[in-house]
């Protein structure tokens, strides 16, 4: 499934708590991206056709509910990002970022200390 970007903000105010009428996911990132509330609707009716999210009728409104889980959606986009541009391989990945000084001194601590925890599961 694709997510736009702006499809997204909509699914992370959602997993962040459900579930929400359209107005208060208005007032939780449409107003602060500079949306109209149509644009919100439009969006909302994109991620309804994609069943990324459930409609349920609440008297005159409708509560959402996302219907994909956060750690899945994120576990499909990295793989796709991966396959998309690193032949599926997250080495080449870390090293554009390296190459490109993008990594912080932290970062690079992070990565050693998951390295060795693989190592040591892998023993």
């Amino acid at each position: 499934m694709r997510i736009s970007a702006a499809e997204s903000l909509v699914m992370e105010t959602l997993w962040r708590r459900q579930p929400l009428t359209a107005e208060e996911i208005f007032a939780e990132v449409g107003e602060a991206q500079g949306w109209a509330e149509p644009t919100l609707k439009t969006l909302l009716g994109r991620l309804l056709k994609k069943n990324a999210v459930s409609a349920q009728k609440d008297g005159r409104r409708y509560l959402y509910r996302p219907l994909v889980a956060r750690a899945d959606y994120v576990e499909a986009e990295s793989q796709g990002l991966l396959d998309r541009l690193f032949d599926g391989r997250l080495a080449p990945l870390v090293s554009h970022f390296s190459e490109r000084q993008r990594l912080t001194p932290e970062d690079i601590a992070d990565l050693k200390r998951l390295i060795a925890e693989l190592d040591d599961d892998g023993k």
